[in-house]
């Protein structure tokens, strides 16, 4: 099962987080989401566990939970559906409608 875990302290690393989920059991993998420019964390990581038994004890004993003073948010990672992404064009924006760069008139 793959687990959001958000609210995290900037300070934590992976291996900390690993830690934490250890104790439920199986950890396969985390991930903290950083700042591809800073790399400073986000405050928000994921975290795969392959019993799911074992990943659902472990959300309902630390959703809620406290870290460095900062209460964390844990629960089951749902993907986002395809329609909720945003499009971006590098030209004119997002989904704005379309930006004429030919002194803002139509050829038509």
């Amino acid at each position: 099962m793959n687990i959001f875990v958000g609210s995290l302290p900037f300070s934590i690393e992976e291996a900390d987080l690993k830690g934490f989920f250890e104790d439920y059991g199986t950890v396969d993998s985390v991930k903290i989401i950083t700042d591809k420019f800073t790399g400073r964390s986000k405050g928000f990581g994921f975290v795969e566990m392959p019993n799911d038994a074992e990943a659902q004890k472990a959300i309902d004993e630390l959703n809620g939970g406290t870290v460095e003073g900062r209460t964390i948010v844990v629960n089951k990672s749902e993907p986002k559906p395809e329609g909720e992404r945003r499009s971006f064009d590098r030209n004119g924006g997002g989904n704005r409608g379309g930006y004429n760069r030919d002194n803002n008139r139509s050829r038509y």
